[in-house]
């Protein structure tokens, strides 16, 4: 939409990436690239996938913070500690704005340096959070424009465009089951390597006693029935509990 002129041209995009994206969003990422009349710069803090395998994040020594769904022994249930968005997003956005912006690590910047498109949808509002950085100011102009999801994909679709797929980390604990059955149904390769994530966190960390679970039934992924969907009376935990810049 921006290169169309239906939204405020932009200097540069940033993708943070978890590098444990689909290989279909870094295919679409390819390809984007060439639509757009800006540069995009991709940033990364790591491999988040080694970082769960590791049992330690990007800043080392520490256990990976991914909010996964608890079964604590006495049987009660919850999630994970989650900063797995700032670490791996947020901060490498910061990162990168900074330096655009020509600003070395802690170097003051003057108020209003920055705005920052972020394309949440109307039906992702609860995602909208300001920036907590003084001299950045975020933006929604998806919002804005009033434009849903729905909306979205209908612009592409008048525009000749594919449908783009959705980002996020493969083994998202935020997924619904209708994208944990998009994932296994059409890309084999990431739900193999779902598999053998979600087996390999049961154990918690930080000596929590219980047992963890990539998906919300606290049920080993590979034997989850999958043929629910939130139409179906199930609660959208992206939309609901992640934060804004994760997927976007």
């Amino acid at each position: 939409m921006i290169a169309h002129g239906e939204v405020p041209m932009v200097e540069a995009a940033i993708f943070a990436d978890t590098q444990w994206e689909p290989k279909g969003v870094y295919e679409w990422l390819d390809w984007l690239e060439a639509q757009l009349p800006f540069p995009v710069h991709r940033v990364t803090a790591g491999s988040i996938r080694d970082g769960i395998v590791n049992k330690q994040n990007t800043s080392g020594g520490r256990f990976a913070s991914i909010p996964w769904h608890l079964r604590h022994a006495n049987g009660e249930r919850g999630m994970g500690r989650r900063q797995c968005t700032r670490e791996y997003k947020i901060e490498p956005l910061v990162k990168a704005k900074r330096q655009l912006l020509g600003y070395a690590p802690r170097v003051r910047i003057p108020l209003g340096s920055c705005e920052t498109l972020i394309g949440i949808s109307t039906d992702e509002a609860t995602r909208m959070k300001d920036s907590q950085e003084k001299w950045n100011r975020n933006r929604w102009p998806l919002i804005e424009l009033g434009m849903s999801r729905n909306d979205c994909l209908s612009w592409m679709r008048r525009n000749n465009y594919p449908q783009p797929p959705k980002s996020s980390c493969i083994g998202c604990p935020f997924h619904s089951d209708h994208e944990w059955r998009r994932i296994r149904d059409t890309d084999p390769e990431a739900w193999a390597d779902a598999l053998v994530l979600d087996e390999m966190i049961r154990t918690p960390a930080r000596g929590i006693r219980g047992e963890q679970f990539m998906h919300r039934k606290l049920l080993p992924l590979a034997q989850v029935d999958l043929s629910t969907d939130e139409e179906l009376g199930q609660v959208n935990l992206f939309e609901n509990e992640c934060e804004g810049m994760c997927g976007v």
